[in-house]
């Protein structure tokens, strides 16, 4: 179990295609990783997960453990038995959540300090539920996710939103080091795999300290947090490379929070093998659809093609008989729901319009990812 393999390897780039082993099947890499927050990726259910393309799902460890409980989800057959998904599951540590939710409108470091207290020993946050109280520490992250019982654990890290001092990330990062050690004694379970999570925000010299750090405990996998908390996009794919030329070729390397196809192309020629991301499903909520085009100026180089944001709830969608787009081998394209339709029940809040929208976003993301793939043994990637 979690045997990484390299099964080819790009001669142009640092991209590669490999496969992850774990003991609910295999991951052929590069793969996205539909994010299911609260035990579903939403409106989807696992026979449309797997219509799409998915092989690993992620689950937010943060929001199953405030409703319905880690306990609960352990008493009724772990998240695989719970949501009758058979296959990989990833879960998060909750570090990204209980920052972000916690220390929303916060002006300053010190707004920071005082929303999200943070100790040698845990940290403490308040529900965005109800308001309550709790405290995490690495090992009690642990203890969530072994209940939760994903094939993949993230180990709790200090994830900060972007723009503070490097002193502070600097402090961060050697926290987030010790918890990880401390992560390490506290899991038990010989059937989940620990991935460490890289921080050191935008300060290259911190990023590749972290990494060299991570690096030499020799864990199955490894992640790279951080990069989706305000930064552009240069930062993120300059991040990406600093961490990846660190990180053992033999381990899948994970760059948590992308999901942008132009982000997604960039980040696996700069050898990042694993991602997740809300974006295509939470565009389908807001009734906007990616479509495959060769006239757009978002070329997604090196393939030879590009895509488009439509809005469906734009005018002329509203009475237009074609499907999203010709070329698409998804459900919603192949039974060629309208524009027009779609666009009708987006507007209408019926939920059939926002799982026709997803179905076919998810399916754009896998598909992109086929076309990498296949590239990429073409020798073009």
């Amino acid at each position: 179990m979690f045997e990484y393999k390299i099964l080819k390897r790009s001669k142009v780039s640092k991209a590669r295609i490999g496969v992850f082993s774990t003991p609910h099947g295999e991951i052929e890499t590069p793969v996205f990783m539909p994010v299911g927050t609260v035990g579903a990726v939403k409106t989807m259910s696992p026979a449309d997960l797997k219509g799409v393309g998915a092989t690993i799902i992620l689950a937010n460890t943060y929001h199953l453990y405030l409703r319905p409980g880690d306990e609960t989800i352990s008493k009724l057959g772990y998240l695989h038995g719970f949501e009758r998904w058979d296959y990989p599951i990833l879960t998060d540590s909750g570090g990204y959540q209980i920052f972000s939710l916690s220390a929303k409108g916060r002006q300053s470091e010190e707004d920071l300090e005082r929303l999200v207290p943070v100790s040698e020993r845990g940290v403490e946050f308040r529900s965005h539920l109800d308001g309550s109280k709790h405290f995490i520490t690495p090992e009690k992250a642990i203890a969530i996710q072994e209940n939760l019982g994903a094939d993949i654990i993230m180990a709790l890290d200090v994830c900060l939103p972007s723009g503070l001092s490097k002193q502070k990330v600097r402090s961060s990062v050697q926290r987030t080091h010790r918890w990880l050690k401390r992560s390490i004694v506290a899991k038990k379970k010989k059937n989940q795999v620990l991935f460490p999570i890289c921080q050191g925000g935008i300060f290259r010299e911190l990023r590749e300290e972290s990494a060299r750090f991570i690096n030499n405990l020799d864990l199955p996998g490894n992640a790279i947090g951080g990069v989706s908390v305000g930064e552009g996009k240069k930062d993120i794919y300059a991040v990406a490379s600093w961490c990846a030329d660190i990180l053992s070729e033999k381990k899948p390397r994970y760059l948590m929070g992308i999901g942008y196809p132009e982000d997604i192309v960039e980040v696996v020629r700069r050898g990042i093998d694993m991602f997740d991301c809300v974006l295509p499903t939470r565009l389908a909520r807001h009734g906007v659809a990616w479509i495959k085009t060769n006239r757009s100026a978002r070329r997604l180089k090196p393939l030879d093609y590009g895509y488009e944001s439509k809005d469906l709830l734009k005018s002329k969608s509203r009475s237009s008989e074609k499907p999203l787009d010709i070329s698409c081998d998804c459900y919603t394209c192949k039974n060629r729901f309208s524009l027009s339709y779609i666009s009708h029940l987006i507007r209408e809040r019926e939920p059939l319009g926002i799982h026709l929208l997803t179905i076919h976003n998810l399916r754009f993301v896998f598909r992109l990812i086929e076309d990498i793939k296949s590239s990429i043994r073409a020798g073009k990637y």
